[in-house]
């Protein structure tokens, strides 16, 4: 399939996926109600709407949640793929350096000092300067000795997620039950009560910075050469790096305090264009964008089948984990990742 011809298939996917999410629900709405409230909202009609309460659920409730999935997933599938080329590890994502940890424990220090609960922004400060740090540490255990090698890099990532995970669990360990409770809902990873603060939250770190990632398309394909092959052409090979690392972890970190934790989104979307279209990081990295957004609302809408409010995490992992056992099974056999 064209590069062209994938981009205009995701994006319908998308469009459709968006429209059905907005119908969708305990509350089923008509498609034709929904465009005209839609209409309505965006000053293009003046539509009468009998029940009012339909505006408030497609327009307050279900809007928002889904352009959350879609910049959650978009954000998410982007980093992975940029970790891959950066590490040129075809099974990595931001996790791999600790950044979705570090996120993680800036999550857990805002809820245990009880901010997350006085300022919408507590969270997002916390886990982007939490998963900035650690991928900070996790870069300067990897240079050492003064050169940065993509092996010990990941092998230095899941040492200080251990470590990490650790510390996050002893501050569980003293927090309140309601504070656990929270925290732990948090973790499955969830879109439910997702509102506009949320979506503005994360509309200019996820959207401006994605965009970046993906100018950055032509320097991850000479990364791809090797370190010393990407110096002769002119890159400076640790500045690009740490720039790199700096916008994954401020994305990532994002992400995470909007939806929580949501598995394999960062790892399989990536993996299975580069399967489909190549390597070629400029044209990757913009597919695996819109490849997270379907992915992750088509998760979330997957997720409303369910009466009981199943968190979309559980869908990502129970649609995520057979592909990576897939992947193990065919890289024992000596196949092509």
């Amino acid at each position: 399939m064209k590069k062209k011809q994938l981009s205009g298939l995701l994006i319908f996917l998308i469009l459709a996926i968006f429209l059905i999410s907005l119908f969708y629900g305990k509350v089923k709405i008509p498609i034709i109600e929904v465009l005209k409230i839609l209409l309505n909202k965006f000053g293009v009609a003046t539509f009468e709407i009998e029940k009012k309460s339909l505006v408030h659920i497609v327009y307050n409730v279900r809007f928002p949640r889904v352009l959350c999935a879609m910049l959650v997933g978009g954000g998410l599938a982007i980093c992975g793929c940029t970790m891959q080329s950066l590490l040129k590890n075809p099974i990595a994502d931001a996790g791999i350096m600790g950044i979705s940890g570090g996120a993680s424990l800036g999550a857990v220090l805002a809820i245990a000092t009880g901010l997350t609960s006085k300022y919408i922004f507590a969270m997002p400060i916390f886990s982007v300067f939490c998963a900035c740090f650690i991928a900070g540490i996790v870069y300067k255990i990897a240079g050492l000795r003064g050169k940065s090698d993509n092996l010990l890099l990941i092998l230095s990532g899941i040492a200080v997620s251990s470590f990490v995970g650790a510390v996050t669990s002893a501050i569980l360990s003293g927090m309140l039950e309601s504070q656990i409770r929270e925290y732990l809902f948090w973790t499955i990873g969830s879109l439910n009560d997702r509102r506009w603060e949320h979506f503005y939250l994360a509309l200019i770190p996820i959207m401006g910075l994605s965009f970046i990632l993906m100018f950055y398309g032509k320097e991850l394909n000479i990364l791809l050469l090797g370190d010393e092959e990407a110096k002769s052409l002119g890159i400076n090979v640790k500045k690009m790096k740490k720039r790199i690392l700096v916008i994954t972890s401020i994305i990532t970190a994002t992400s995470v305090c909007i939806s929580g934790g949501m598995a394999f989104v960062g790892l399989i979307v990536p993996h299975i264009l580069r399967r489909i279209v190549g390597s070629d990081n400029r044209y990757l990295l913009k597919l695996s964008f819109l490849g997270g957004a379907f992915f992750l609302s088509f998760s979330d809408l997957i997720s409303n089948l369910f009466s009981h409010n199943l968190g979309v995490g559980i869908i990502t992992s129970l649609i995520g984990a057979p592909y990576f056992i897939w992947l193990i099974i065919k890289i024992k056999k000596g196949g092509k990742v």
